[in-house]
């Protein structure tokens, strides 16, 4: 009868082979990278060239303070404002362009800044919530969310004041049925639509400027 005569293998021998070969080649691999570069990899010296070299000039005047900026070309409006100029008040929600958290007005226009890149508003005018009162005197919108009550949890509430003010000014505040279709845009997940529309219309009865 023949016998088998082939040493026993362990069960993990591949997987060790396996780890040994990887191991070997990473050593092997850093052994030939010169010193200098592993630093600059380390200290990320790339990234920052590359941020350097990237960045592009860019004018804008945000509430009424002229500014000259450089900032790389895929930067949002909204990564902007809150990240390079610290104007906190416009907010990232879905960053969709879905909930209206980061509405902004440029040139008296209300956009979502988190669909806009900064760099396609050089020399044009920014006004966040930040930039809506007169110093310590409220915006009539602002006095009329506090009024009615316009806001629970207040996250989306620069947001709806903001595209409130547009609302009016574009004149689709005529009646509740055309306040809630141009607000439509602007979502309140606490519930207060009925509390913001009260706070349009008693802005847009009352005449005041906005």
């Amino acid at each position: 009868m023949a016998t088998n005569h082939e040493p026993d293998v362990p069960a993990n021998h591949n997987e060790d082979r396996r780890t040994f070969l990887k191991q070997s080649s990473l050593l092997t691999a850093l052994a030939l990278v010169p010193g200098p570069v592993v630093s600059a990899a380390e200290a990320k010296l790339d990234e920052r060239v590359a941020e350097a070299i990237e960045q592009v000039p860019l004018s804008l005047k945000v509430n009424g303070k002229k500014l000259k900026l450089k900032v790389e070309p895929r930067t949002t409006l909204l990564d902007l404002l809150r990240e390079n100029l610290h104007l906190t008040g416009t907010k990232k929600g879905c960053d969709y362009g879905q909930c209206g958290a980061c509405t902004v007005h440029v040139d008296g226009q209300r956009v979502n800044s988190c669909l806009s890149f900064a760099v396609m508003h050089d020399g044009q005018e920014i006004t966040t919530i930040e930039g809506l009162a007169d110093g310590d005197k409220l915006h009539p919108m602002q006095e009329a969310f506090v009024k009615h009550d316009g806001f629970q949890c207040g996250y989306c509430t620069p947001g709806q004041i903001m595209s409130a003010v547009a609302c009016v000014r574009e004149g689709h505040a005529g009646s509740e049925e055309e306040i809630r279709e141009y607000m439509s845009g602007n979502i309140c997940r606490c519930g207060a639509y009925p509390n913001i529309v009260a706070a349009i219309q008693d802005v847009k009865q009352g005449g005041q400027k906005v």
